[in-house]
C-alpha cells in the first residue's frame, strides 16, 4: 500500500493506494504547530480504524505548499512507518516539462494536478483549475508543457473577507441562490460570490483560449468547491475530485523501481 498525501494551506489530505485503488481518504485542518507524534498517531488510528495495518504501507509520497509542517510530517512517516516519503520538488520525474519563467516558484499541488491530467485526459491542450484556498488556472500543451498559469483568491477567501472587513455582513454558506435577484443580506452575498466566481471562471477561460488560439482546449476541475462550480458552467469538461491523489500516484510510481 501507498500513502499518499497533499498539504495544503486549509488542509491536508491523505489516502491509501490498494494497487490503483483509492482504499480511504481522510482530512485534517493544516496546523503547522503540530509535532511528529501528533501527526503520526493521528494517521495511525484513521488506518486503525479503517481496518489497515501500519506494516502495509510501504511507501508514501508527499506534495506541500506548507514549508513548516514539513519537518514533523516527514519525521512522523519516518518514526511511525520507517518511510522515507518521496517529497514532490524539483528533480523528481512527472513526465511533463515545467517550462515558465521560473519552474522552481511552481507549487507541488499545481505540479501534481497536471500530471494527474496530463496522464489521465491529456492527448490535447488541457485547462486545469484547482478550486482550493487560491484557484489556480494551469494550461497544459499536448505535448505536457506547462508554461501558463493564473492564480486568483478562493471563493472561500473572498467570502471571509467580506465577513472580516465589514461590520453588518454574515458568513454565509457558499450556495447558489435561486435568482441573482437577491432580496435579502443572505442571498445578495451569495449571488455575489457564486454568480461572480461563475463570470470569473468563464472569462478567464475564455482569454485563455482567445489568447492561444485554440478552441478545442479540455478543462479539468477539481478542489473542494470544484463541484458547486462545474455543475454552474458548460465550460468545465470534467469535475475530477481525486485529481491530486491520481496525479501523486502516477508520480510515485515514475519514481520507485
Amino acid at each position: 500500500m501507498v500513502l499518499v498525501v497533499d498539504i495544503g494551506n486549509t488542509n491536508i489530505v491523505i489516502g491509501v493506494y490498494e494497487g490503483d485503488n483509492i482504499a480511504g481518504s481522510w482530512r485534517m485542518v493544516t496546523r503547522s504547530e503540530k509535532t511528529s507524534d501528533e501527526y503520526g498517531i493521528f494517521i495511525l488510528n484513521l488506518l486503525n480504524y479503517n481496518n489497515i495495518k501500519q506494516e502495509d504501507i510501504k511507501s508514501a509520497i508527499v506534495s506541500s505548499v506548507v514549508p513548516n509542517v514539513m519537518h514533523s510530517f516527514q519525521n512522523a512517516l519516518k518514526k511511525y512507518f520507517n518511510i522515507e516519503p518521496i517529497i514532490v520538488g524539483p528533480g523528481i520525474k512527472t513526465g511533463i516539462t515545467i517550462a515558465n519563467d521560473n519552474p522552481r516558484e511552481v507549487g507541488a499541488d499545481r505540479i501534481v494536478g497536471l500530471v494527474a491530467a496530463y496522464h489521465l485526459y491529456g492527448g490535447e491542450p488541457l485547462i486545469v483549475i484547482d478550486f482550493g484556498t487560491a484557484t489556480t488556472y494551469d494550461v497544459l500543451s499536448e505535448s505536457g508543457e506547462f508554461k501558463y498559469g493564473i492564480t486568483s483568491p478562493g471563493i472561500q477567501i473572498s467570502a471571509d473577507a467580506l465577513w472580516q472587513k465589514t461590520a453588518q455582513l454574515p458568513s454565509v454558506e457558499i450556495k447558489k441562490p435561486k435568482s441573482i435577484l437577491a432580496r435579502n443580506t443572505i442571498t445578495s452575498i451569495q449571488a455575489g460570490l457564486v454568480y461572480g466566481y461563475i463570470g470569473q471562471v468563464e472569462y478567464i477561460v475564455k482569454k485563455i483560449k482567445e489568447e492561444l488560439n485554440t478552441a478545442n482546449m479540455k478543462v479539468i476541475a477539481t478542489g473542494g468547491l470544484g463541484r458547486v462550480m462545474s455543475d454552474e458552467t458548460d465550460v468545465i469538461d470534467l469535475y475530477d475530485p481525486q485529481l491530486l491523489f491520481k496525479g501523486l500516484k502516477i508520480i510515485h510510481d515514475k519514481n520507485v523501481k
